[in-house]
């Protein structure tokens, strides 16, 4: 299992480090024991948050509502949960459990 994920009753649970204001949205492999993904929205009025659901809600083929962000919504340290995700982003390493 890696340091920057756990599995929790189907459910992904990610450690993420955020880079807003990016000049693409991309999952930029690992940030010590998190997944460093970097957006192009901007930190302010929650827009990088809404963004960030998005994002993984089409990376992990959910739908939005599946994605949510447990801790650190006002930091670039979030622990998201992504509900029984249909797949998993190349980039990653994750092993199903």
């Amino acid at each position: 299992m890696g340091s920057f994920y756990t599995w929790q009753d189907g459910n992904l649970i990610l450690n993420c480090h955020l880079q807003p204001k990016a000049s693409s949205d991309a999952i930029a492999g690992l940030h010590d024991e998190s997944v460093k993904i970097r957006i192009t929205a901007p930190p302010i009025e929650g827009k990088a948050n809404a963004h960030l659901v998005k994002f993984l809600a089409k990376q992990f083929g959910v739908a939005k509502s599946a994605v949510s962000i447990l801790s650190g919504e006002l930091g670039r340290q979030k622990r998201v949960r992504i509900e029984s995700p249909k797949k998993i982003p190349q980039i990653l390493t994750i092993e199903h459990n």
